[in-house]
Formats: structure tokens, sequence, C-alpha cells
């Protein structure tokens, strides 16, 4: 008798760690022609295809993936992906968003121009293992969340170890913006500029903009802000502190300036946020 359709998702809730966060992850069986799309996703997107086979068109190509193939969606790229209509996959996926995951998918052999991996069957066998790992992990507590965080790195470990051609190429932008990370998450409770930023990495503004840009798709500035911003959501949801004292403590002087800047990236006011946010103690 044949194994019905099935599907296992879990989404996160909102969560505010910026480096890299996982947004899902689930597992399907999908049913013959079963469609996503056309659409774009807001964040990255790994598939392994554990058995079957199906069809990924994105940029103007279509792409037949098998079992022990992967493929990766890229943020806000239109693409429709479905079952074959003889031999329907299953497959498990993994959605991540965050401030690391450029740089780190650009460490990888996953490019827009070739967005689908093969594996042999024993690195096939671990792909599946290491997605299960991140979904057993599922939950929205912070420890939860961290867990599933630090198997994510696992996984995107696995496939820059397995990169063939890109594991031993120096990139120095990529080294600037590691830097520039490191330094923003030790002194952004201080009123740092992108020029200090820059002045401490020993390059240029315009170089640094370069770097984020192309690595973080962000400007250092965007990037400083959202930091701080994500940094006093974490505060008013679990501490006392008032607004003025969260503003001082992740770097802005102004409480005018923090206020308009959290709103900017929130949809909502610091306030407003704590009241519909705040973790009972």
């Amino acid at each position: 008798m044949a194994i019905k359709s099935f599907k296992t998702n879990f989404i996160t809730k909102e969560t505010d760690m910026v480096s890299l966060s996982v947004y899902n992850v689930g597992f399907q069986k999908c049913e013959p022609l079963h469609t996503w799309g056309p659409g774009v996703r807001d964040h990255f997107l790994i598939h392994h295809v554990e058995k079957g086979k199906g069809h990924y068109i994105v940029g103007g190509h279509e792409y037949t993936i098998f079992a022990g193939d992967t493929f990766i969606v890229y943020p806000y790229d239109q693409i429709t992906y479905y079952a074959d209509e003889d031999d329907p996959w299953e497959y498990y996926w993994v959605g991540f968003s965050g401030s690391d995951a450029p740089s780190l998918i650009l460490a990888t052999d996953f490019t827009r121009e070739s967005p689908i991996l093969h594996h042999d069957e024993q690195n096939s066998m671990k792909v599946r293992r290491i997605i299960l790992d991140i979904y057993e992990a599922r939950g929205n507590s912070l420890a939860n969340q961290l867990e599933m965080t630090g198997k994510l790195y696992t996984a995107l470990a696995f496939f820059i170890k397995s990169s063939s051609h890109k594991q031993n190429r120096e990139d120095s932008y990529l080294t600037y913006v590691k830097a520039a990370k490191s330094y923003i998450s030790s002194n952004y409770s201080y009123e740092i500029s992108v020029d200090q930023i820059a002045d401490y990495i020993g390059i240029s503004r315009s170089h640094l903009f370069r770097a984020f840009r192309m690595h973080v798709g962000v400007s250092p500035k965007e990037y400083l802000t959202n930091y701080r911003i994500n940094t006093a959501c974490a505060l008013l949801r679990e501490s006392s502190l008032s607004v003025t004292a969260i503003s001082k403590s992740v770097g802005f002087e102004n409480n005018l300036y923090f206020s308009k800047a959290f709103h900017k990236v929130k949809g909502v006011s610091p306030s407003e946020y704590a009241r519909t946010h705040k973790i009972d103690g």
C-alpha cells in the first residue's frame, strides 16, 4: 500500500537573535505535482531530497532534482518548485536568516548560478541527519533557539567542509566583516561610529561599506542599528529598565532618536513593544 503524503513543520516565533537563527524546519512527503510558488522567500531555505524527485525553477532555469541532492533558495529570488508527477519527492528543509547567513553560504559551493549540491549515499544520510537534529531541538524558548542555532551552524559547517573550491580561498572582505561584527558586539553600548569601526579594522569607510553590502546585504550603519535595536528588544522583554536606560545601554544617547530608530525597525515604539512582549518574571 502506498504511503500517503505527509508534512511536519515547525516555525519559530519572532526571534531577536541577530547573527543566525532558524526560521522554520521540517520534512514532507509530497503528493504528485505538489507545488510551491511562484513566489519569494524572505530568508535562506535549504531542501534536501531523501526520496523521489522534483523540479526547481529559478532565474529562468528549470532543474530536475533527485534523491541525494540538496538545493538552496536565496532570499527574494522568485522561485517555483514542485514534486514529480510519477515519483514525487520526500524532502527535509531548514529555513534561516541572520547577519552571518550570507557570508556562511558564500563559503559553501551553493551559488545562484549553481544552486544544487549532489551527494553520495553516505553524505546524503549526513545531511538528512543534521537537518533532523535541528528539528528535534525545536521550541520557542531561548534554550531551544540556541540549540537550533548551534545545530544550524553544524549543518552549515558540513557544507563548508564539503566545499570543493572555496574552503581555501581567502576573502579579505569577509575578514573585514568578521572583524567589524566582533568590534560591534563588544562596543555597541558606546557611541561608536562607522568611521571608528573602519579605523579599528584599518580600512576606509567605503571599503567597509562594500564589504558589508557584499556579505551581509546591508550597510555597516544599518547592521549596527539593527544590532542595537535587537539588543534593546531583549532588554525590553526581560528587564525592568526604563526606555531611557535601555536607550543608553545600547548606545543611543538621544532618547528621541532611539525611539525613531526603534519604530523604523520594529514598526512600534519601544513602550508598545514592551507592553506586548514583556516576559512575566
